[in-house]
């Protein structure tokens, strides 16, 4: 690790930059190289006060307020927060000043403002933690959590927020018993069935990992295999498969598994899963509208605004905008559409999205169950162990929220629903 702290500090501040102007996500930036410059234990670093600085931007900008007298430049403002984040969460106000200092006057078109960011920075040191904690938990920007609070409503609205900032610990799905892996690995069983490890570290290391005992999925994502409870025999076709953790799930239970992505670079990934844990599935990689074929069930994951996963991505509501919703809620009209013809009659499609907006789940259901006739919601399917019967929806799918399981850590926002085509 650098002794100065500046590479990790600079290499924040750029994904800062790229992610809230450049519409950039940081998945995208990271694996494109943008941290590969730097040692392991410094590119953890930069990660992390990215991520923290991201989750807490609308609160540190709500801290630095009382001290502008106008907005500065956004690289500006990015210095700012991330010395915020910093000096309130203990870091030495020499270095943390010094770095953001340094930073700003690289830039010959901030770096006459290199004496307000000292200044300001000094009187946020003052005001220390106590400052940080007074105020409210961090909203997500306006453009997004207007429709949600439209949604859900304010009071739940309020515990989304506090949900996407408090972040996400790591969820296992055990390919055996829950309550052995749980033991091994110092987490808990999830009244679904996933284990939760609170402060797990690195993944690699836990118990199970070389055996492929387990693999990393939200309990809200592993849902939606358990909704359709496969069984030995059953062939399935697992639409948009990457990263592969249904796949996985649906192998594991002995189905016949054809799985299809568009990325062959994550397919190949969803490979090398497979490969850990043991489990069996054809791989294809095509677009979803090219394949063909009957199959006993279709799951398809369909592409959407990702926004339930906002607890794990903080950068999702600033290098977004909305715009591309639209485009994405009629995509997923038209995938519903092309799996229906791949079940065969009798059989089912389960619909799922990590997405918070009716629109792209409570609202595609029930226009396709317009638009199909004979089509109907298998309402048994949200009959699962863990789950609250308060979060079926009105037309018989399932809705996960961040805010549910709040003692044990909150889980993604999702929508499921089983569909079942006539005979």
């Amino acid at each position: 690790m650098s002794k100065t702290g500046l590479p990790p500090r600079r290499a924040a501040h750029y994904l800062m930059d790229q992610i809230i102007d450049e519409g950039r996500l940081l998945a995208e930036l990271i694996g494109g190289g943008a941290l590969d410059h730097l040692e392991p234990a410094d590119r953890a670093r930069a990660q992390r006060l990215t991520t923290d600085a991201l989750r807490g931007l609308d609160r540190a900008d709500r801290m630095l307020k009382p001290y502008l007298k106008k907005q500065p430049p956004e690289m500006v403002m990015n210095s700012l927060r991330l010395g915020v984040i910093e000096l309130v969460g203990g870091e030495a106000a020499h270095g943390v000043v010094n770095a953001y200092v340094e930073i700003t006057g690289q830039n010959q078109n901030t770096h006459s403002m290199k004496g307000m960011v000292n200044a300001i920075l000094r009187k946020i040191d003052a005001e220390g933690p106590d400052g940080w904690h007074k105020r409210n938990v961090p909203l997500m920007p306006g453009w997004l959590r207007q429709p949600l609070v439209a949604a859900w409503g304010r009071k739940p609205m309020t515990a989304i927020d506090a949900a996407h900032f408090a972040g996400a610990p790591l969820d296992l799905t055990p390919k055996g018993d829950p309550a052995a892996l749980a033991a091994a690995v110092d987490g808990i069983v999830l009244p679904t069935g996933s284990v939760r490890v609170p402060n797990a570290g690195q993944v690699s290391t836990l118990a199970g990992f070389e055996n492929g005992d387990w693999w990393v999925q939200d309990a809200a994502a592993a849902v939606p295999v358990k909704m359709l409870a496969p069984t030995k025999g059953m062939t399935v076709l697992d639409i948009c498969a990457a990263p592969g953790g249904k796949t996985m799930q649906l192998a594991a239970a002995g189905a016949v598994v054809t799985a299809v992505d568009i990325s062959k670079t994550r397919m190949g990934r969803v490979s090398e899963n497979l490969a850990r844990v043991k489990c069996k599935a054809d791989l294809v990689v095509a677009d979803a509208f090219e394949v063909t074929g009957q199959y006993d069930a279709v799951l398809l994951d369909a592409p959407c605004s990702a926004t339930g996963t906002i607890r794990r991505h903080p950068d999702l509501p600033y290098a977004k905008d909305g715009s591309e919703f639209a485009e994405l809620i009629d995509q997923q009209a038209a995938m519903i559409d092309h799996a229906l013809t791949l079940v065969k009659p009798g059989g089912k499609l389960v619909f799922c999205t990590c997405s918070l907006l009716p629109d792209e789940g409570e609202v595609q259901v029930e226009e396709a169950l317009e638009r199909h006739a004979g089509l109907t919601v298998d309402t048994a399917a949200t009959e699962i162990a863990g789950v609250d019967p308060d979060w079926t929806t009105y037309e018989g799918g399932l809705r996960l929220r961040p805010d549910f399981w709040p003692e044990l850590g909150g889980m993604d926002g999702f929508y499921i629903a089983v569909l079942t085509k006539p005979s």
